[in-house]
C-alpha cells in the first residue's frame, strides 16, 4: 500500500509514531532550527512587520475620541472598526463568529495550514521576534546547540541573561498591549501612572500574562503548535488530497542520492542534504509528507530552492501543492466539498451583511399597555396608553422627542422629555388622544416619529383602539 503524499510504503511510516520534539527516552528534544533565508522568508518578514504594526498600533487609533477596536468583556462592550456593539447585538457577534469559523474551514480545505505560517500570532512572535533574538545573541543553530550543552560560564550567563531580560521585557509589552484592547489606551495610561496597589487586579493580570508569555516563548515554544493548538488538530479532518499544503515532490525527488563528483546522476533531484530538516522550526522532515507538526512556515521551501539553484536544478522540489497535483501532475480542482463550504459561507456572509446594514443607532418599540383598553375623556376625545422602550446603541447620550405623525391628535409623555444614556435603555408611558372623528375602525393605524433634536431617526407604527360611532 502506497502513501499518496510521499509514494512510500505504509510500513515505512514509523515517523508518524513519534514526535520530533520527543526523544526515544521520552525526554524533551530541543529544536535549534537553522536561520532561514530566501524569498518566502523575506515576504513573511514584511507580512509579520505589518501585522505587528497593526497589533501594537491599533489601540492608539480612535474614531470620534473612541477606540477603533475594544474588547471590554467585563462590561460587555465591544467596539469593532469604530462601531459599538453591546449585549443587544449578541446575535450579530454570534453570527460573525460562525461565519469566521466557516471561512477558516473553507480556507483550510483549500490552502491547508497557511494561516499558521503567515498570520498566527504564535508563529509571528516566535519566528519573527523571539527567534530573531536567539540568532542575534546566541548565533545560528550550531552555536545555539553548543551554548545549550556548554557548562554555565561567564559567556553563557551573559548571553542567556541578556536574552531572558529581552524576553521578559517583550512579554511585558505584549501583555500591556492586550490589556489596552480590553480597557482602552487612555485607561491603560492611568493604570500605568497610578501605583500598582490601586489596581491590583489589572497589575496581577499583566504580571501573570507577562510570565505566561515568557514561559511560552522561552520554554514551551513549538510545543504550543504541536500539542496545544486545536486548529492544528483539525487538519486531520479538514485536509484532503486536494488541499494545497507545503509538499515535497516525491515523483521528481525520489530516489534520493548524494552528489558525487565525476559521476553521472541517475537518482532523483533530492540530494539528501537535509537542509529542509535543519531549518524546520518543529524538527520534522517534510519529505515524509503532510504531518501534524508542519505549520507551513515555508522555511523548507527556501532552503530547498537555494540548493536547487546551486546544483542547477529547477526550483519547486518543495513547494505549495496538493498531494493529487504532485501525484497526477494536475492543477487545482474545484471539488464538491469546496463548493458546499463556499455556498454556506456566501449565505452566512450575505445574512450578516444584511443585518449590519439594517442595524440602526436607536432601536425603539412601542406597545399598547397590557390589560388596558381605550379611555373616554371628559372633552369627548378617546385616549390610549402605550409603553415606549428605546435602546441607544451609540457612544453618546441622546435626548429624544416623540411626535404623532398621523392621524391628527395629541401625544403626551408621562415622564416628560425622553433622555437615553449611551448604550442604555429608556422606558416611558405614552398617552395619545384622538378625536372621535379620526376613529374610522376598531383599530386605527398610528404613525409616530422619533426625533433627535429636529432629525427624524425612526418611525414607529402601532394601532389605536376606540369605539366606532355609526352615523
Amino acid at each position: 500500500m502506497t502513501d499518496s503524499a510521499t509514494g512510500t510504503e505504509s510500513g515505512q511510516e514509523a515517523f508518524r509514531d513519534s514526535l520530533a520534539i520527543v526523544s526515544q527516552e521520552g525526554k524533551r528534544r530541543w529544536i535549534f532550527p537553522k536561520k532561514p533565508e530566501g524569498r518566502f522568508h523575506r515576504a513573511r518578514v514584511v507580512a509579520s512587520a505589518i501585522l505587528l504594526l497593526v497589533l501594537f498600533g491599533t489601540p492608539f487609533l480612535k474614531v470620534d475620541h473612541h477606540p477603533f477596536m475594544l474588547f471590554d468583556v467585563m462590561h460587555r462592550k465591544l467596539i469593532l472598526f469604530g462601531t459599538m456593539f453591546g449585549p443587544h447585538d449578541f446575535y450579530l457577534v454570534g453570527l460573525a463568529l460562525i461565519t469566521l469559523i466557516v471561512f477558516i474551514i473553507l480556507f483550510t480545505v483549500i490552502f491547508g495550514r497557511l494561516f499558521c505560517g503567515w498570520i498566527c500570532p504564535q508563529t509571528v512572535f516566535m519566528e519573527m521576534v523571539f527567534r530573531k533574538i536567539d540568532y542575534w545573541i546566541e548565533g545560528d543553530h550550531r552555536a545555539q546547540r553548543r551554548l545549550h550543552l556548554a557548562p554555565w560560564n561567564g559567556d553563557k550567563i551573559l548571553r542567556k541573561g541578556t536574552k531572558y531580560v529581552l524576553y521578559v521585557a517583550l512579554s511585558f509589552v505584549i501583555a500591556n498591549t492586550l490589556l489596552a484592547y480590553i480597557v482602552g489606551i487612555d485607561e491603560l495610561w492611568k493604570l500605568v501612572n497610578d501605583p500598582p496597589a490601586r489596581h491590583l487586579a489589572a497589575f496581577g493580570a499583566v504580571a501573570g500574562f507577562s510570565v505566561l508569555f515568557t514561559w511560552i516563548f522561552l520554554w514551551f515554544r513549538e510545543q504550543a503548535c504541536i500539542l496545544v493548538c486545536p486548529y492544528g488538530r483539525l487538519q486531520g479532518v479538514l485536509l484532503d488530497a486536494n488541499s494545497v499544503v507545503i509538499a515535497y515532490d516525491h515523483v521528481r525527488g525520489e530516489p534520493r542520492g548524494k552528489l558525487r563528483r565525476g559521476r553521472e546522476r541517475t537518482d532523483g533531484d533530492c540530494i539528501d542534504c537535509r537542509q529542509c530538516v535543519d531549518v524546520c522550526p518543529t524538527g520534522i522532515d517534510i519529505r515524509n509528507g503532510t504531518q501534524l507538526e508542519c505549520v507551513n512556515c515555508t522555511a523548507c521551501i527556501d532552503a530547498c530552492d537555494i540548493i536547487m539553484d546551486r546544483i542547477q536544478k529547477p526550483r519547486g522540489l518543495i513547494r505549495y501543492a496538493s498531494a493529487r497535483a504532485i501525484a497526477e501532475r494536475i492543477g487545482f480542482r474545484w471539488t464538491g466539498r469546496v463548493t458546499g463550504y463556499t455556498v454556506v459561507l456566501v449565505l452566512l456572509s450575505g445574512l450578516l451583511t444584511f443585518l449590519l446594514i439594517q442595524r440602526t443607532p436607536l432601536d425603539a418599540t412601542i406597545l399598547r399597555t397590557p390589560g388596558m383598553l381605550f379611555q373616554e375623556q371628559t372633552d369627548g376625545r378617546i385616549s390610549n396608553v402605550y409603553d415606549l422602550k428605546v435602546l441607544n446603541k451609540t457612544f453618546d447620550d441622546v435626548p429624544l422627542n416623540v411626535k404623532l405623525l398621523s392621524p391628527e391628535g395629541e401625544l403626551r409623555l408621562a415622564a416628560g422629555p425622553l433622555h437615553v444614556a449611551a448604550q442604555g435603555v429608556a422606558e416611558t408611558k405614552v398617552l395619545i388622544f384622538l378625536a372621535p372623528s379620526q376613529i374610522r375602525a376598531l383599530s386605527t393605524p398610528l404613525t409616530l416619529g422619533l426625533y433627535a433634536d429636529t432629525v427624524l431617526v425612526e418611525q414607529l407604527h402601532t394601532s389605536f383602539l376606540g369605539p366606532v360611532r355609526r352615523p
